[in-house]
């Protein structure tokens, strides 16, 4: 027996010594990811109250220091003392993990922040926190440091009004200098105020003056319309709503002239990004719908093939609103929702009120199906091009003759895909790699603009088939996570405009049919050098315009193939020393709108984004 393992070896941490130890556990990562969801966690709060009718307006502050203030019009914490642990409430809520009044459902009947972690976890991971709570005539303030109270609650005025006001400063030794972004944050609190509608919510940034406001009273009907803003929105937004079994749904909806499914769905302003159960019931309660539908009024004749699932969503953009008591989301940041209950309940609802309307609106009925029977015969023919393929060469892969130079191991924990731009480079990089674990597939000049293509002409693409075989987890809905062949997926292009276009159009691909492979942190880009240059007699590379000062005998890499193979391996391959950015996605509804303006049909837009955010780009070689 180990004489050390005892009862002295048995640690018990408290409340906050056990979220400083292991902060991921709680907001999921320590980079800019986890700081702004310290950030929701207290925005949350105030949603809270919003949803339960005590609060329609909230304001958000950056403070110069990359403080935050948070404030809202609702009831106020209660400050008063509990009961049964003799401290107020307000320092039980702010120091206790599970602690709030959430969980009977008698304070709140629905809220996002069900956990009641969230408050003291905000609190634990900040080098400061100061409440401000208006209640019972009276302004009270506690300050905490570093989780803990400096001193008791102080009265500090009267009140008129109510309402909380939170003020923290995340812990720079927690998020390693991470600082609050202004358009991340605008982004979840436009939605919050689509989600939410008459609710008001200001944002400013005292660093840079910046200030915006959101209100949107039309709520989801809005919010479909600002995501088909540069898609072109077709036939009428369809809005409903409903409630069964205590599970309140309002939804929307409407088709566009893009060829990807954008449904989005909240639960109690919480966006669900991996989906559940409410997803479930609305694609089933869709396909039903519309078969049904297609087949009573002609439009699909009995003995055809139905319609597929993958047919109704091409083009549909749709926002799922859910309200319901007692969500089971899996994790602390809430990204899937469990409830078996729920999928009944919305598939219900939006079968009824989807007939109805179909029924009721026969011209946008009839644009809808020429729509969806438009997708089915791409999805036909595509269908019958991959046939085609496998039957040529004899395999379930594409041809890959000339093109993938694989690897040799197999171990997807090691295993690197480098997709490289020209066979030049491409040449580089298989005499550079190390061919235990790096596979180098060349591209033959630009892939297909996916964003302005149907799956059919996606998948007669040589080069988008060469990848898609290269990766080895299918494609759309077909895509399987478990199949991927290589853990990093490594785009590698000159460092110039159009090697900028190239990685733009291979993100696109990914974003819109390997959703999986960015949302699971498997896409990277590489980072090339811009210059060798020599200092004092030595020679080292340079990745920016900035690094060049002092330097002499400068020598610009104008592309990938003007490296020799040792030079390659050294700046851009080896992973001791390459430089690597993995590709992430805060924000899917942002992600989608900017794909939509860069890469869409929509040139007088993409124009007006340009002339905006000219001043942003930098490093650009024409």
């Amino acid at each position: 027996m180990d004489e050390d393992y005892n009862s002295e070896a048995i640690q018990v941490l408290g409340t906050r010594e056990a979220i400083r130890k292991r902060p991921g556990m709680y907001i999921g990562s320590t980079d800019s990811r986890g700081l702004h969801h310290i950030a929701y966690e207290i925005i949350d709060n105030s949603v809270d109250e919003a949803l339960a009718g005590f609060c329609d307006h909230i304001k958000v502050t950056i403070n110069r220091d990359n403080s935050m203030t948070v404030e809202d019009n609702g009831r106020g914490i209660p400050v008063d003392i509990h009961p049964k642990y003799g401290k107020p409430a307000l320092e039980i809520v702010l120091t206790t993990l599970h602690a709030g009044g959430k969980f009977e459902g008698k304070v709140y009947k629905v809220s996002g922040g069900l956990h009641g972690v969230g408050m003291s976890v905000v609190n634990s991971l900040s080098s400061w926190l100061e409440a401000e709570i208006r209640r019972d005539g009276k302004i009270y303030s506690q300050r905490f440091e570093n989780g803990k109270p400096t001193g008791g609650i102080k009265v500090i005025g009267e009140a008129e009004e109510t309402g909380t006001k939170i003020t923290f400063l995340p812990d720079v030794e927690i998020f390693d200098g991470e600082t609050f972004e202004y358009e991340i944050l605008a982004e979840r609190l436009r939605e919050v105020s689509f989600l939410n509608k008459g609710l008001r919510i200001e944002l400013e940034d005292l660093r840079t003056g910046k200030r915006e406001e959101f209100h949107y009273p039309d709520g989801i009907i809005e919010f479909v319309d600002y995501i088909n803003r540069n898609k072109g929105g077709i036939g009428k937004i369809f809005y409903s709503e409903g409630e069964k079994n205590e599970i309140y749904l309002e939804f929307a909806m409407q088709y566009n002239n893009g060829y990807s499914e954008n449904v989005y769905a909240f639960v109690n302003s919480i966006n669900t990004i991996e989906g559940g159960t409410h997803i479930s019931g609305f694609r089933s309660a869709l396909t039903r719908v519309i078969n049904d539908f297609a087949k009573s009024k002609g439009y699909i004749k009995e003995n055809d093939e139905p319609i597929g699932g993958e047919d109704c969503r091409e083009g549909l953009t749709a926002i799922l609103n859910l309200k319901l008591k007692e969500p089971q989301f899996e994790g602390q940041t809430k990204t899937r929702l469990g409830n078996s209950e729920v999928r009944g309940a919305v598939e219900s609802i939006v079968s009824e009120r989807l007939s109805s309307f179909l029924l009721e609106n026969p011209e946008t009925a009839d644009i809808m199906m020429k729509k969806i029977l438009g997708a089915v015969r791409a999805r036909l023919a595509a269908k019958r091009a991959r046939e085609l393929a496998r039957k040529k060469e004899g395999t379930e892969s594409f041809a890959l003759s000339g093109k993938l130079a694989p690897c040799s191991s197999k171990d997807v924990e090691r295993t690197e895909l480098f997709i490289v731009e020209g066979d030049s480079a491409g040449g580089s990089a298989k005499q550079a790699r190390n061919r235990e674990f790096q596979a180098i597939l060349p591209l033959r000049g630009k892939i297909l603009n996916v964003e302005k293509a149907r799956i059919d002409k996606i998948l007669s693409s040589e080069e988008i088939k060469a990848m898609i075989s290269a990766i080895g987890a299918g494609i759309g809905e077909e895509f399987d996570i478990s199949k991927l062949r290589y853990g990093k997926i490594i785009i590698m292009t000159d460092a110039d405009v159009d090697g900028a276009h190239i990685r733009t159009l291979l993100l696109t691909f990914f974003f819109r049919y390997m959703r999986d492979l960015i949302d699971k942190g498997h896409v990277y880009i590489a980072q090339p050098p811009l210059y060798r240059i020599r200092v004092g007699g030595k020679e080292r590379y340079v990745y920016s315009e900035k690094e060049l000062e002092g330097a002499r005998e400068v020598q610009r890499f104008k592309g990938l193939g003007e490296m020799n193979p040792e030079q390659l391996w050294e700046t851009t391959m080896n992973p001791e020393t390459r430089r690597l950015l993995r590709v992430t996605i805060q924000d899917a509804i942002e992600a989608d709108r900017l794909f939509t303006i860069l890469m869409g049909e929509d040139v007088a837009e993409r124009r007006k984004f340009i002339q905006e955010h000219s001043k942003e780009a930098v490093n650009i070689d024409i």
